[in-house]
Formats: structure tokens, C-alpha cells, sequence
């Protein structure tokens, strides 16, 4: 069985002067976007990270199927002090940030050799780069899929945008929205916060008091909410319309 599924949505990802480029080992599938071609470097990296979280679920397995904030207090490796530290800001398993941990460790490995650096990781992007980046929203089978796009950076570098969806994706959610983004300086941050929100979303009506719920989280900058033809949008975030591309 293959551990991953061609994102096609990624035909659409290109960021203007960047060089685009895809790393894939065993469940990380990461869209890179870099100065220059850094493929054997970023796999490298990857591998690196990998190695330490898959030790660390070798001595705590329940690490890995925990839904609820990881509450040892033994010595962690940086990254999964990040990703526990994040599961109990939003009252969520760690698992829930290893996308968003991965990428944000894999990008910060880059900028050692790219002054720019977008890395995705099945939804959950790290964004450090001179500019503002448009990030499409993916939302499924909404009427407004493909329609908004959300303007991420600027003066606020680096910055994570993760994005938690309760009918696409094989990203573990208990809520009914097409598509929840999260916006933190904090990658592992913005994918646990993006799944704990998404699991509050179950009709139209829990938009609000979901984005209320997770506005009072510190370091969330930003959030948005897509629920069929509805839009709930809180904090430091601009939408922009796409016009059908990601980017």
C-alpha cells in the first residue's frame, strides 16, 4: 500500500523567483519552495527529524495514539517538546502538530542555505520568506473551493498556516468543516490549534464560538472557518480571492 496519495492541488502551488520541489519519506510528503533546488539536503533534514520522533515512540508508544496533551515530563528532544507544548495549548493529542512541526524544523534547516523558504506539508505550510504569500484554501467540495486565498507573512516572518479539514484529507478530525485554518508564528501551534478548532465545527452555527474558543489561545494570530457557503474569519488575516490558483 502506498503511504501517500498524489496532492494534486499542488499543480497550483508555485511562488514567483522560488524553486519548487517535492521530498517524500515514508508518511512526510513535503512541497518545498527554496532559492535554489535543495532536494538532498531537505531529505536529509527529514530524515533527521524522523529518526528523533520515531526514538522517542520507541520508548513511549502511547506518544503516538494519544488524544489528549501528553502529560510526561521526562527530557525531549526539541521538536517534541514543540509538538507537546502545542497538544496542551490546544487541549489535543501531540500527534496533532507533527505536520506542522515537521515542516517548520525541515524549513528552519533551509534557511541555512535559501534566504526564502516555503515548506508544505499536507496543508500545514512554513512561511519565511520577504513578501506576503497568498496560501489557497483547499476546502473540499464548498462552493467557495478555490475561491479565497489567505495572505500570510509580510512583517510577521516566519509564520505557520495549517489547515484541518473534516471531510478531505486523512488528517484524524472529529468536525464537519470543509476546510479550518490556523494562523501562528508557531507551526506545531497552528496544526493543533487548526484540528482542536475543526473538531468543534459540527454545523454552521458552531462557527463562531469556534473561532471564539480559539482566539483566546496565545500566539494564535489568525483563524478561518469554511462550512459550505459560510466564512468565519478572526484576527491578523486578509482573504483575497485566488481565482481558481494556490500559491
Amino acid at each position: 500500500m502506498s503511504l501517500h496519495q498524489p496532492r494534486t492541488y499542488r499543480n497550483r502551488i508555485q511562488t514567483p523567483g522560488l524553486v519548487a520541489f517535492q521530498v517524500v519519506v515514508k508518511e512526510t510528503d513535503l512541497h518545498i519552495q527554496a532559492d535554489r533546488e535543495l532536494e538532498a539536503f531537505s531529505r536529509q533534514r527529514v530524515l533527521y527529524h524522523r529518526d528523533i520522533l520515531e526514538k522517542y515512540i520507541i520508548r513511549y508508544p502511547e506518544f503516538a495514539t494519544t488524544l489528549t496533551p501528553w502529560g510526561g515530563n521526562e527530557p525531549k528532544p526539541a521538536m517534541v517538546e514543540d509538538m507537546v507544548w502545542a497538544g496542551r495549548q490546544a487541549g489535543v493529542g501531540p500527534m496533532a502538530a507533527v505536520a506542522g512541526a515537521i515542516a517548520a524544523n525541515v524549513g528552519t534547516d533551509l534557511l541555512t542555505r535559501s534566504k526564502e523558504v516555503i515548506v508544505e506539508n499536507g496543508g500545514d505550510v512554513y512561511i519565511n520568506t520577504g513578501s506576503p504569500v497568498t496560501i489557497g484554501i483547499y476546502a473540499g467540495k464548498s462552493p467557495i473551493e478555490s475561491k479565497l486565498g489567505l495572505l500570510a507573512g509580510g512583517d510577521h516572518m516566519p509564520v505557520g498556516v495549517c489547515t484541518s479539514s473534516g471531510v478531505i484529507g486523512h488528517s484524524l478530525s472529529y468536525g464537519k468543516a470543509d476546510a479550518v485554518c490556523a494562523v501562528s508564528p508557531s507551526c506545531a501551534l497552528a496544526d493543533a490549534v487548526a484540528t482542536a478548532i475543526g473538531n468543534r465545527v459540527q454545523r454552521k452555527r458552531d462557527i463562531r464560538s469556534a473561532i471564539d474558543w480559539g482566539r483566546e489561545i496565545r500566539e494564535v494570530k489568525g483563524i478561518v472557518i469554511i462550512m459550505g457557503d459560510q466564512v468565519g474569519a478572526w484576527g491578523e488575516v486578509e482573504l483575497v480571492p485566488v481565482e481558481g490558483k494556490k500559491g
